[in-house]
């Protein structure tokens, strides 16, 4: 499915990275060791490499990659592609000093599983920084999966990124304008979640 939406010639989500992420990436350490999980076209990697980041990108759409390894050369930056179902990948234990899962929306099986990897492939005052769709965003229709129980909520985040120290755990309805995949206002789930030592 994602290699053929990302066919298109137009980057679906745009070029430019997230909102959240780019008002929230200085919670990270300089220069600190980054994973970006299902990073799709490579808007958010792309621009943290730009600030000086050391970004690995993990999605499962060999297309999307490819974008984003053209993004990367565009803007002359390096990031680390790898192409890998998340039910395969393991992110490794103590590894990154940060993690981006923007709007990684997976079946509840595997997004439980693999938020458990992800708190547990941060270093001691890693962060997690995570925004996807809540339920609520069904009524919205501006982005996002249809299926509510891709969709999550804090209650959910809160029991399934255990062993983190939330500095914010919060649902808000926000303007997103991210090429023509979200187009309007959404509700969504923002954490900047702490490993702690």
């Amino acid at each position: 499915m994602w290699n053929e939406k990302y066919s298109d010639s137009r980057f679906i989500y745009g070029t430019e990275p997230n909102d959240f992420l780019k008002q929230s990436a200085h919670h990270f350490q300089p220069g600190g060791k980054i994973l970006c999980i299902a990073e799709g076209e490579g808007r958010n990697a792309v621009w943290l490499a730009e600030q000086g980041f050391q970004v690995t990108a993990v999605d499962a759409s060999d297309v999307g990659l490819a974008k984003g390894r053209a993004l990367a050369k565009s803007k002359g930056v390096s990031v680390h592609w790898i192409h890998a179902d998340l039910r395969q990948y393991d992110p490794g234990s103590h590894v990154w000093d940060g993690v981006v899962a923007i709007f990684a929306h997976l079946p509840p099986d595997l997004r439980s599983q693999v938020h458990a990897d992800c708190v547990e492939s941060l270093k001691t005052d890693g962060v997690l920084l995570l925004e996807a769709y809540t339920p609520e965003q069904l009524e919205f229709k501006t982005g996002g999966p249809s299926n509510p129980d891709w969709l999550m909520t804090p209650e959910m985040l809160q029991q399934e990124l255990q062993g983190l120290t939330f500095e914010r755990l919060q649902k808000v309805e926000r303007e997103i304008i991210e090429g023509i995949g979200h187009t309007g206002t959404g509700s969504v789930v923002q954490v900047i979640g702490v490993r702690p030592s």
